[in-house]
């Protein structure tokens, strides 16, 4: 039996980091911690674009457009839907993460998400690099490891 894993090492890799407005100074933590984890592993700067959206509702659709492109090999989706007093948390998290997974099955390329769902702000900076880490490190690994499997899967 043969085991079939991606790595986290950057060969010859472009990414785009798309990133919801919305509860900026915890969406801005988060693609902080995506850009330093890439670099510490090898992606050059120039080799990951950031594109920002209003907010976490509208990165599936900038995410297919951008990934459709061609020039990407992945896509890390950042945003933070922070539950409020109406059912609009609902609406929102659930249907980003639809788009989102609805997009890398049309796109055959990751759509990383990236997406914090959380009850507090305070769970949230917990989450972009507080003490429970930083979200948005893991999805850029993912996203590393995801272009990885796929290009050993098609060879």
């Amino acid at each position: 039996m043969r085991k079939i894993e991606g790595d986290l090492v950057a060969r010859n890799i472009r990414l785009v980091i798309v990133a919801g407005r919305f509860n900026e100074l915890i969406v801005n933590a988060l693609v902080q911690g995506a850009r330093d984890y890439l670099q510490r592993h090898g992606v050059n700067a120039k080799e990951v674009d950031v594109i920002m959206v209003p907010g976490a509702f509208e990165i599936p659709l900038a995410t297919k457009t951008a990934l459709n492109g061609g020039s990407y090999d992945a896509a890390i989706c950042l945003g933070a839907v922070i539950r409020g007093d109406t059912p609009h948390f609902e609406y929102v998290a659930g249907q980003c993460a639809a788009g989102l997974q609805k997009v890398q099955l049309e796109t055959g390329k990751p759509a990383v998400f990236g997406v914090l769902t959380t009850d507090t702000v305070d769970q949230a900076m917990n989450r972009a690099g507080g003490k429970s880490g930083n979200k948005g490190a893991e999805a850029a690994a993912v996203a590393l490891e995801m272009v990885n499997l796929l290009r050993t899967l098609e060879d």
